[in-house]
């Protein structure tokens, strides 16, 4: 658990590293209440698109994540979908074409993605 821990996009580059490395065996992080924003997003965004990321639970609530975001992490299930199962963007930016994007990988029968959760922030 890294909840409320000030990370940032350089926590965000080493995450991303570690998420792409061939011993990596992460399946749950939680970065909750993080400054991360987009740019920080791209980078875990990264790790999350390589064939030896295992992760299954990404939770993302509070991490000032917009559409651009949910872009990168849409990418990311799009070219490695057979792991993540849930994703948590509670209390973010998403915007209706985050939601859109991520809402389809839903849809998709080779991506694992089961859970989406978000709320929509005025």
């Amino acid at each position: 658990r890294l909840a409320l821990c000030n990370l940032g996009e350089q926590s965000c580059e080493y995450l991303g590293s570690v998420l792409q490395s061939e011993n990596s065996s992460l399946k749950e992080l939680d970065l909750t209440n993080n400054d991360l924003q987009d740019s920080g997003v791209e980078l875990l965004s990264a790790g999350l698109k390589s064939s030896h990321c295992e992760l299954e639970i990404c939770r993302l609530s509070g991490c000032l994540v917009t559409e651009e975001g949910c872009s990168s992490l849409a990418s990311a299930l799009n070219l490695n979908p057979s792991h993540l199962k849930e994703l948590d963007l509670t209390y973010n930016h998403p915007g209706e074409s985050g939601v859109n994007l991520l809402s389809a990988r839903l849809e998709d029968p080779h991506c694992s993605l089961e859970t989406l959760r978000y709320v929509q922030l005025c």
